[in-house]
């Protein structure tokens, strides 16, 4: 290939920004339709070049593919590429903003062209957190990406979004400096911000324990992890309905991309050591956060506690280290991008309409709306994890491969099914049955651009359910690498402890490790 796609594919929604910022002129109806569709045909074309990756990619080869590299500088090169656990999270982005754009139509009248432009320039910046494959350049990108967020929530969020856009800044800027001073440390050690070095460089045991803290504290609050969650359901509540759907589907999986491409493969030792802490938070952001979740009087706010309820299974997944644990933990990533997207959409179709989201003004809803009925209890199944759904075989995945390695964390985290299925029902039956509320008597059900934004999405979350081999085998080669790399990395160490250690022979299965 000779022309560089993956550079297209990120820099294009940029482009697209620049177009709205020259030929949406005024605030007028023109400037705000122009804007609009200017935005739309930029995210599609972005999506129909990046599926260009997804036909030429080798899912057989464990290397970084579509790789570009340019001197840029000095310290740091421009330097790009995907390989079968980046691609899918670079199409999840993809696939999602169309989407997103779409939602955003009619429901979003102030400062359009604004509102536009930050969408595309977090497009960018999203997909090039995913294909970086340089230090800097992954850092500048991930940090980023804050900015248009932060301006998404402040401008076109709920009352209290001055405060839930500061919330979401602080924290996770917090969390990213510490990793600034690990890549720095990094640097110093290695001589070089090159991802693919850093990969087959050896950090010192010592350095290692170091740097995966600094690391962790930036990912672990943007996945969020238990207890620096708070910041999540204040960005969801205050967030409009599209801001809410990256934030949800993109956003979030930053922290558990950034766990399996730089905490796994460059830390093994201190991924090891930490597993425990790991494992401990997980467990107790499903149990706690599903219960938080069963008292909330606000839609938004329930299923940003399931989200990171959600999460946990990918971080217990992922620190499993095990081959269902951590493929399981990618395609819960996956799934949960397109269901938790798609039960915001939901709420913002009710939103859009009544201009509340407490659950308790809403009742009987499937005598105005039955269509709207059916779609929501196929997003909720898929959100408890029911078989033939998307939201099954990531959870079963990565229980599977977390009782490999733990069989007290997996049981605990066996309760959080029980517990996603109490809320998610509980919100459902709430909103959906009983007698109508007389307040609601002229609501009406989803139209034709609300049935073009959830067909896509339903016919993945069944597709993925009863056919979930395309993501899987995408990433199952880059998967067995990173397993083989850390597992290698374990022996080495087991292998050095004092006598009366396992024999390195068996150290493979990490639960023999552990």
């Amino acid at each position: 290939m000779n022309w560089p796609v993956l550079s297209v594919v990120t820099f294009l929604p940029l482009l697209g920004a620049l177009l709205v910022m020259i030929m949406a002129r005024g605030n007028g109806p023109v400037a705000k339709g122009t804007a609009r569709w200017i935005s739309l045909w930029t995210t599609v074309i972005t999506f129909a070049v990046s599926l260009v990756l997804v036909r030429r990619f080798d899912a057989s080869s464990a290397e970084f593919q579509f790789v570009e590299k340019h001197d840029w500088l000095g310290v740091a090169s421009y330097h790009m590429g995907v390989d079968g656990i980046s691609l899918p999270f670079v199409i999840l982005t993809t696939a999602l903003m169309p989407i997103c754009i779409l939602a955003s139509w009619t429901s979003v009248q102030k400062r359009v062209k604004e509102y536009m432009i930050a969408f595309l320039v977090l497009e960018t910046l999203m997909i090039g957190t995913f294909s970086a494959l340089d230090l800097v350049l992954f850092y500048l990108f991930f940090e980023g990406g804050l900015i248009p967020m932060f301006l998404i929530i402040g401008i076109w969020g709920g009352q209290r979004r001055v405060y839930a856009s500061f919330k979401f800044f602080l924290y996770t800027l917090a969390g990213s400096v510490l990793m600034l001073l690990a890549i720095m440390a990094m640097y110093w050690q290695a001589g070089t911000t090159d991802i693919p070095q850093l990969l087959r460089y050896g950090f010192p045991p010592g350095m290692q324990t170091w740097a995966w803290l600094a690391f962790f504290a930036s990912f672990a609050v943007k996945m969020p992890m238990w207890p620096v969650h708070t910041w999540l359901p204040d960005a969801h509540v205050e967030a409009p309905t599209a801001g809410s759907v990256l934030l949800a589907a993109v956003l979030l999986k930053m922290g558990g991309y950034g766990f399996l491409r730089f905490s796994l493969p460059m830390f093994p030792l201190a991924s090891h050591d930490f597993a425990p802490l790991v494992f401990t938070l997980s467990v107790v952001a499903i149990i706690y956060t599903s219960l938080v979740a069963l008292m909330q009087e606000d839609v938004k706010k329930l299923i940003a506690y399931s989200s990171v309820a959600h999460m946990g299974y990918v971080t217990m997944g992922i620190f499993a280290a095990t081959t269902q644990g951590v493929a399981g933990a990618v395609f819960q990533m996956i799934s949960h991008g397109i269901v938790s997207g798609a039960l915001f959409l939901c709420v913002g179709v009710v939103y859009d309409r009544m201009h509340t989201r407490e659950i308790a003004f809403y009742g009987g809803l499937v005598t105005r709306m039955p269509l709207y009925a059916a779609i929501f209890m196929l997003f909720t199944m898929a959100n408890v994890g029911l078989p033939g759904t998307s939201g099954f075989i990531g959870e079963f995945l990565s229980l599977i491969g977390t009782f490999k390695a733990n069989i007290p964390v997996a049981t605990f985290a066996t309760i959080g099914v029980i517990l996603s299925a109490a809320y998610a029902l509980w919100l459902y039956r709430k909103m959906i049955f009983g007698t109508l509320k007389p307040a609601l008597a002229g609501i009406t059900d989803i139209g034709w651009r609300e049935g073009l934004i959830f067909a896509p999405l339903v016919v993945l979350t069944i597709l993925f359910g009863v056919a979930p081999k395309p993501v899987l085998d995408m990433s199952a080669t880059s998967v067995a690498n990173l397993l083989t790399g850390y597992n290698k990395a374990i022996g080495v160490k087991t292998a050095s402890t004092p006598a009366g250690s396992v024999n390195q022979a068996h150290i493979i299965p990490v639960s023999v490790t552990r």
